[in-house]
């Protein structure tokens, strides 16, 4: 282990510039540690590199755990360190540098917790500890915080989960493929390399082999010579109910565990959008003690996972998205460690990006108290199939109305285009326009007349379905477009549900065939104004594929499944059967 003295120059062949940041109310030369050890309460090794301001005194932690190697984040330690902050980058358990056996979420609580107190002791550390981090990190962060350390000052979590059933694997109880298999391929490489083992087919795109049934025979699994690379991803399969597998790391079920103040960071198109504003509103209303509770603060923009980028998917939001996640965090940081009189205790708690508008706006809490959800029935005036049909959206409740149907078949699925997404190259998340989605018969469209006027909706949205099916188990799903002018689609937010999870994602429930249910699907949350001369689209169908795995519609194991079966489902629509879709709306 080397100690290192960096003048904000180089570092191990990285260039930086010696320019403190124009926010950055002191500059300090760097002094770094590579691979610093760091034993846990049994014994496993990890290792961290630290990076902490030159000279005397004492100064606030920032601690980043990740299983994407510590090096990524160089930037970030020097940056912050220039900044009067002693900077922990750490490996997680069986990660890169770090010994020990990975197992997704398994430790992160009791590593999370032993590497916060072991940081606090540090000579240079003033016992203030913050963590840093999204996705995965932002995952490290919240299960070390429910194990409530008594040096973890804050954290930061970024598109992170409040539950990893329901907000993570398996949303509205179908596995959520596309994330799940691309994320295990990969962090299987590092697996692979560390067994001295590589195949390049690893490296592929796992849409490659999205098709592959069963889905417990999916190739990561199979690697020739290679027993165990990836055991956590055959459990999942295992687990695809809410059961104990998956409670021990649900934030949701325990936010009162939560002590301390957390700055959320989340996307409209984030595979974890709903999630970001839970864990605001559950540690808001829930958390452990009265700093915990007042201490919330939410950034949402219209991001896809892991980029803030003015362009997401096909859509520019324009120069007013500007946000500079690391500034914004540092500041925050400054005002609850440091206690810096920096403005922050007078600014709103929430910050919105509300999309159509393109436009920041500050709110004094999620959901807005001022949003009125509001129905809108779903009609039609022969056939709702396809962009090409009659499907109408409307305030009025129909007296009578036939009902529309369409036949899933698993072989020939809706394919995803955008969204919530992580973490593939070839299905890249954000704003699309789905009208060759709409132009399949498997889809229902239902459409508002062009708004007249600016037409808002900020909030969590639902749709309340009556349907039924041929099969004992089917999907269904849903997703809220706004349309422009010229025709193009551009989805909004999205939701789907496992027939069998219908009332519990704890006790599955197979359908009578041809009976009629209630069926809630979750849409998660958006802000949009749609412009004048613009529609509001709902679509209805039974897949969205390859982003939740394909129901089989035989009501077999999930993993085990291989027949595939069409249904015939029916979506009802009278004043027996009110399907309509809830709209949180906001008036100018």
């Amino acid at each position: 282990m080397r100690q290192h003295s960096v003048p904000l120059g180089c570092l191990c062949g990285w260039v930086l510039l010696a320019i403190a940041p124009a926010w950055a109310a002191e500059s300090y030369q760097i002094v770094y540690e590579k691979d610093v050890a760091v034993k846990m309460r049994d014994g496993v090794i990890l290792r961290a590199d630290v990076y902490r301001p030159k000279g005397d005194g004492k100064f606030p932690v920032l601690l980043e755990r990740t299983p994407y190697d510590k090096r990524v984040d160089v930037g970030f330690g020097i940056e912050a360190a220039s900044r009067g902050y002693v900077v922990i980058l750490q490996d997680v358990r069986g990660r890169f540098a770090s010994l020990g056996d990975w197992y997704p979420m398994k430790h992160e609580a009791e590593d999370g917790y032993d590497t916060i107190e072991w940081a606090a002791a540090l000579p240079e550390s003033n016992g203030k500890v913050g963590m840093v981090g999204g996705s995965y990190l932002g995952i490290t962060q919240l299960l070390a915080a429910l194990a409530d350390p008594p040096h973890l000052a804050g954290i930061a979590p970024a598109v992170a989960p409040c539950d990893m059933h329901d907000g993570l694997f398996y949303p509205g109880g179908a596995l959520a493929q596309l994330a799940a298999e691309t994320w295990v391929s990969l962090v299987s490489v590092d697996a692979l390399q560390r067994r001295t083992f590589t195949e390049n087919w690893i490296l592929k795109d796992p849409v490659h082999w999205a098709k592959t049934l069963p889905l417990e025979s999916y190739p990561i699994l199979e690697v020739r010579g290679v027993e165990g690379l990836a055991p956590y991803f055959a459990d999942w399969l295992k687990h695809p109910e809410n059961d104990d597998y998956w409670k021990a790391w649900s934030v949701c079920g325990q936010p009162e565990k939560i002590q301390v103040p957390a700055f959320h960071i989340g996307g409209w198109y984030d595979v974890f959008d709903g999630e970001t504003q839970r864990n605001y509103v559950l540690m808001k209303e829930r958390g452990g003690n009265d700093s915990a509770r007042r201490g919330q603060r939410m950034v949402v923009g219209p991001w896809r996972h892991g980029s803030y980028s003015f362009k997401v998917g096909e859509v520019e939001f324009g120069a007013h998205l500007q946000f500079e996640e690391r500034e914004t965090m540092l500041r925050w940081y400054d005002f609850i460690l440091k206690g810096a009189a920096n403005g922050l205790e007078k600014e709103a708690p929430v910050k919105i990006f509300v999309m159509g508008k393109n436009v920041w706006r500050d709110e004094s809490d999620w959901p807005l108290a001022r949003a009125h959800n509001t129905r809108y029935y779903l009609h039609w005036g022969g056939k709702s199939n396809s962009l090409h049909g009659d499907g109408t959206l409307g305030t009025a409740l129909s007296a009578a109305e036939p009902s529309d149907q369409y036949v899933y078949d698993p072989a020939d699925p809706v394919p995803t285009r955008g969204g919530g997404l992580c973490c593939s190259f070839a299905n890249p998340g954000g704003a699309f326009d789905q009208q060759k989605t709409e132009a399949r018969d498997d889809v229902l469209v239902y459409s508002t007349p062009p708004f007249k006027d600016d037409f808002e909706v900020t909030g969590p949205a639902s749709l309340e379905l009556y349907a039924s099916s041929s099969a004992v188990d089917t999907d269904f799903t849903a997703k809220l477009v706004d349309v422009w002018p010229n025709g193009v689609a551009q989805n909004l937010t999205d939701g789907i549900v496992r027939a069998r999870y219908r009332n519990s994602t704890v006790n599955p429930e197979f359908l009578k065939p041809g009976e009629i249910y209630k069926i809630t699907i979750d849409l998660r949350a958006t802000s949009n104004v749609f412009l004048p001369g613009h529609r509001l689209r709902l679509e209805v169908s039974s897949s969205n594929f390859p982003r939740f795995n394909r129901n089989l519609n035989t009501g077999e194991d999930p993993a085990r499944g291989t027949n595939l079966l069409k249904a015939t489902n029916k979506i009802y629509h009278d004043r027996d059967h009110p399907s309509a879709l809830i709209l949180p709306l906001v008036s100018p």
